[in-house]
């Protein structure tokens, strides 16, 4: 009992002093090169993405072992998954990623084609970027065991000339999301 004890007093005073927090993602941009819906129950899409992550953690790193980007309208996966390669983010640090998450004849779910033709028809569409991969803990030498994140960013996108994204040239509009995701561990 009394060892049971010393060995929680330990790991609360461990957990004290780390104070372990997961890391933050925010959605910085969307840059849409292609998004075609004419196709019953088929999509097309090609996106860019930028992504900001940064370790809050004092004395804490966080190994990226694998990480894997894509969108999802309503609940549903339009484009394939698009892997960011393995990383290290040190105590305080940030990582900016800008991955390409794309879909050649993706099929929707009827009930998912008919909205999405009328959202596309209004001019306005709400996707959220998704990344989930892997994890570690470092602390000292002392490397944890993998853990699954999963992270979701809502982007609300204005298609055609609305107005609310600046052109990239021929065909490509990127939007100014600046949104924070929700992280889960």
């Amino acid at each position: 009992m009394v060892f049971l004890f010393i060995v929680l007093l330990t790991i609360l005073l461990i957990w004290a002093i780390l104070r372990p927090t997961k890391p933050t993602f925010i959605l910085l941009d969307v840059t849409l090169y292609a998004f075609n819906a004419s196709q019953p129950n088929f999509l097309t899409s090609n996106f860019q993405v930028t992504l900001s992550s940064r370790n809050p953690n004092d004395h804490i790193g966080v190994y990226y072992d694998r990480l894997d980007t894509y969108m999802t309208y309503r609940s549903q996966q339009i484009t394939y998954r698009t892997a960011i390669p393995p990383s290290y983010q040190g105590h305080k640090e940030y990582d900016v990623w800008s991955p390409f998450v794309y879909g050649n004849d993706i099929p929707v779910a009827p009930f998912n084609s008919v909205s999405l033709t009328q959202d596309e028809s209004n001019g306005n569409i709400f996707v959220t970027v998704r990344v989930d991969g892997r994890v570690r803990w470092k602390v000292g030498a002392f490397i944890s065991g993998r853990y699954h994140i999963h992270v979701r960013c809502p982007a609300y996108i204005s298609l055609g000339n609305n107005g609310r994204g600046v052109g990239m040239g021929e065909n490509a509009v990127k939007y100014q999301v600046d949104q924070r995701c929700s992280v889960n561990v």
